[in-house]
């Protein structure tokens, strides 16, 4: 790689150029949030100014066509949107269930507008379909002058927690923010209407309690969070994704809207509406708890509102017998394990590290969806879905009641879970002296972390990948991450850095959710016997940058606050350029310039060799992705055609190949069995929805004859690979419970070369028994593998992760037709999470 120099791609370029030579890349990042003021740092922007660049709800509502006047934190209530409603559409799964339509929301939502001056409207974002968010507000009527001290006391709650504790007048005058979401799950529908009741009760009330309320909450509805699902009666939105395991990868619009709702509304209490489980499931939940949460005021707040929620849902009279609603169930008290808080993707176990101290997911008793909706008649249905939506009212009725009665207590907690971050101090362990009142508590809920002093990402040669670094960094800085970048050279723990690294110090308000982020994460295996969901998620370890835990020591580092990360992009001004392909924007890049028709060659390394000739090209691509192209004398060895993809997959990899500029063709066993025609296709991608033994005859026979070359993930990958008879392997099932961070040794071959030495693992399987031909890409580490997440043996013994260490993860060949094919053992692709590891399957995919 010999490059002399390289030239920063400037904006003006770009412009000149992206409009005629590219196509709007997906997967975007939401514009980051506000950076706050660091004690060590340069002269900066005040945040005042900053928040005045950042996109206000109403930008939205006006693309849209839903007309908003120009709002942004500091504007009085009510503020007024008056919606755009959206075409009637009969065939909205809700209307079967005589709940209300989306298409009918607009309408109701202007209504209230005009109905009273304490409902307020906002288009908060769009789903993945396109449809308008709505966030109401519910608040006594504020001049701009009120909303302005508002801000100023919210500001001051989260930036300079230890003043605010004793500021009188946030004491006095702070409106104690509330939050509630409905339907992020779009086939559980009832708390759009609960919340849409509560929104015309309060508007209507004249009653001196309520007044009350709304003099000292802001009560913040997210009415629908999933429209798309909610029109067609899915669990997920339009991309297939279940929104409530997208925290905290924010790969969907809505994910990404929620969380800035949470940053910039900063909720104390937070309700997320759920269906179905019976009894009534009311939060907080068994063992494991998230580490890096201040468990202690978490807990007294959430039991006691639970304990709330739950008199107010029994005490609506309905019974089992009468009914067939069992009472309400409280995990914490009434279960031992299997749902729990541990895993950060859901919304209520996102909140807590944007500040609120009782956050619960409810979920009411009377399934109306799936086979229920199909198969029971319409009066059942809507006999059910009364229940529901009762429930719903209820469980928000009663929050919003313990937030007015406890308002002084909450607001003090938020502040001191700000003032601990802040201030570096430890956490408290739960126990019963310090949560007094909530019984049970034992050693299996005790869960608490070291935060290391600070974080480093490195700049210059010590990063692997600037361009994965900036993701990072502005990932972090979507998440409200206090992020600061190094004007000079500094050591820190006996190591040096360049200028320009990245420095996140965790003496921070929102310590939290940085180390969600960053920390490796905590093998909880031998801690309890099974998990609602994932176990490990490090974007610090799988998202491909290079990241540093310091420890301890003073941070005497000169540095400027971050908005966004420095431009990572560059082309080397003479002779040819080399890409790498070790990132999934490297990947977009390439395909790229391989549809334009740019005549690019492999490098030995597996690397794109680009000829200077594109150098206009490749300088569009590195000013918008980030990628760098460096100088080269290698002219490559075999030449790159674009790869079009025929995939049997789930919604998280269709979006992530999609990610890195693939065109790919979703296809299933009907698919092919209807006549697949693979003059469309290069690759067959397999990981599930593809049975080999379910194909027809013609099916098999013409895939035979297509000659593609296969990549296959996971069981249904390895099953299709030995039905087919392509690779000469022996696949064996890890713990199909399984999941985490694994270490691993790549071996550098064209698949692997410059991958990470971490991947993730669902359901892990490992090779054996390698017949002739067959490459080891890579393997598991030795020892236990496994870093952070969940993976026992089986109750036989096997299939843990002793078993799988030192086996194969990742091997490729030559099948007997002379196609390539790959097999994976791991997950690169899981929900569009670990984008690090990417790469590995977008190289399996290009060698043909």
């Amino acid at each position: 790689m010999g490059s002399s120099r390289s030239v920063l791609i400037t904006a003006t370029l770009s412009a000149a150029l992206a409009g005629v030579l590219l196509a709007p890349l997906p997967g975007a990042a939401a514009a980051p949030a506000a950076d706050r003021p660091h004690p060590v740092r340069e002269r900066d922007a005040s945040r005042e100014a900053s928040a005045a660049a950042t996109a206000p709800f109403s930008t939205t509502a006006k693309a849209l066509g839903s007309r908003t006047p120009d709002l942004g934190r500091t504007a009085g209530y009510p503020r007024r949107t008056e919606l755009e409603p959206p075409p009637v559409n009969p065939a909205d799964k809700s209307i079967k269930l005589g709940l209300a339509p989306y298409h009918s929301l607009a309408p109701r939502l202007n209504d209230l507008q005009e109905l009273s001056d304490r409902v307020s409207v906002e288009v908060a974002g769009h789903s993945a379909g396109g449809h308008e968010l709505y966030l109401v507000t519910v608040t006594a009527p504020e001049t701009a002058g009120e909303a302005r001290e508002q801000e100023r006391m919210r500001e001051r709650i989260e930036n300079h927690p230890a003043a605010a504790a004793e500021d009188r007048r946030i004491k006095a005058a702070y409106k104690t923010p509330v939050f509630i979401n409905n339907n992020i799950h779009g086939n559980e529908w009832e708390g759009t209407d609960a919340a849409l009741k509560l929104i015309e009760e309060l508007a209507r009330a004249a009653d001196a309690k309520t007044a009350d309320l709304l003099a000292k909450t802001r009560i913040h509805l997210n009415v629908t969070a999933n429209p798309d699902g909610r029109i067609a009666g899915t669990r997920a939105n339009a991309g297939g994704f279940d929104l409530n395991r997208d925290f905290i990868t924010a790969t969907q619009p809505e994910t990404r809207a929620i969380r800035q709702i949470a940053i910039d509304k900063q909720p104390a209490v937070m309700l997320d509406l759920h269906g179905y489980v019976n009894g009534t499931l009311i939060e907080p939940t068994t063992p494991p708890h998230g580490e890096n949460y201040e468990y202690d005021l978490f807990l007294k707040n959430a039991y006691a509102n639970a304990l709330g929620m739950e008199k107010a849902v029994n005490g609506l009279g309905y019974t089992a017998e009468k009914d067939g609603v069992r009472p309400a169930v409280i995990p914490f008290r009434d279960q031992k394990e299997g749902w729990d808080d541990w895993p950060p993707v859901f919304t209520p176990q996102y909140m807590p590290f944007q500040g609120a101290v009782a956050s619960h997911t409810i979920e009411f008793p009377m399934v109306v969806n799936n086979n229920a909706y199909n198969t029971l008649p319409v009066e059942e249905l809507r006999r059910r879905a009364a229940i529901n939506t009762d429930i719903a009212g209820a469980a928000m009725r009663a929050t919003l009641d313990y937030t007015l009665r406890h308002r002084t207590s909450v607001m003090a907690d938020q502040i001191e879970t700000f003032r601990r971050g802040a201030a570096g101090e430890a956490q408290r362990p739960v126990s019963e002296e310090t949560v007094p009142g909530v019984p049970g508590i034992g050693p299996e809920d005790v869960y608490t972390t070291t935060f290391p002093r600070a974080y480093v990402i490195p700049a210059g040669r010590s990063q692997r990948s600037a361009t994965a670094a900036a993701r990072l960094v502005d990932h972090l800085v979507a998440n409200d991450v206090r992020v600061e970048r190094a004007v000079t050279s500094f050591r820190l723990a006996g190591r040096s850095y360049r200028a320009g690294s990245y420095l996140v110090d965790m003496h921070q308000p929102k310590r939290g959710v940085a180390n969600v982020i960053l920390a490796d994460g905590r093998d909880i295996s031998a801690d309890v016997g099974t998990m609602y969901d994932i176990s490990g998620w490090s974007l610090g370890l799988l998202w491909g940058a290079d990241v540093d835990a310091v420890t301890s020591g003073e941070l005497r580092v000169r540095t400027r606050t971050v908005h966004a990360a420095a431009p990572t992009g560059h082309v080397a001004p003479d002779g040819d350029l080399r890409l790498r392909l070790d990132d999934p924007k490297e990947l977009a890049a390439l395909n790229s310039l391989l549809k334009q028709g740019v005549e690019v060659r492999r490098a030995q390394d597996g690397s794109a060799i680009v000829p200077g000739s594109a150098r206009d090209r490749a300088a569009v691509l590195a000013d918008r992705l980030g990628v760098a192209f460096r100088a080269t004398d290698e002219k490559g060895r075999s030449a790159m055609r674009p790869t079009r993809v025929a995939a049997a997959v789930s919604a998280g990899e269709l979006f992530a190949l999609r990610e890195m500029g693939f065109d790919v063709v979703p296809v299933s066993t009907a698919v092919l069995n209807a006549g697949f025609d693979w003059s469309q296709a290069d690759v067959l991608y397999v990981s599930s929805g593809l049975d080999h033994a379910k194909l027809t005859p013609a099916a098999r026979a013409a895939f035979d004859r297509s000659g593609v070359g296969v990549v296959g993930l996971g069981d249904q990958g390895a099953a299709f690979n030995q039905a087919a008879g392509l690779l000469d392997v022996t696949a064996v099932a890890g713990n199909d419970d399984a999941n985490g961070v694994v270490r691993v040794t790549n071996k550098g071959s064209a698949i692997t070369g410059g991958a990470p030495a971490h991947t993730f693992v669902y359901s892990p399987l490992w090779f054996t028994a390698l017949g002739d031909g067959v490459q080891v890409d890579q393997s598991y580490g030795t020892g236990n593998p496994l870093v952070s997440g969940h993976w026992r043996a089986t109750e036989k013994g096997t299939g843990g992760p002793g078993d799988a260490a030192g086996h194969a993860s990742v091997v490729s060949g030559t099948s007997r037709a002379g196609a390539p094919v790959a097999l994976f053992g791991t997950e690169p692709l899981f929900r569009a999470h670990p984008k690090g590891v990417f790469a590995q399957i977008g190289r399996a995919l290009l060698t043909r």
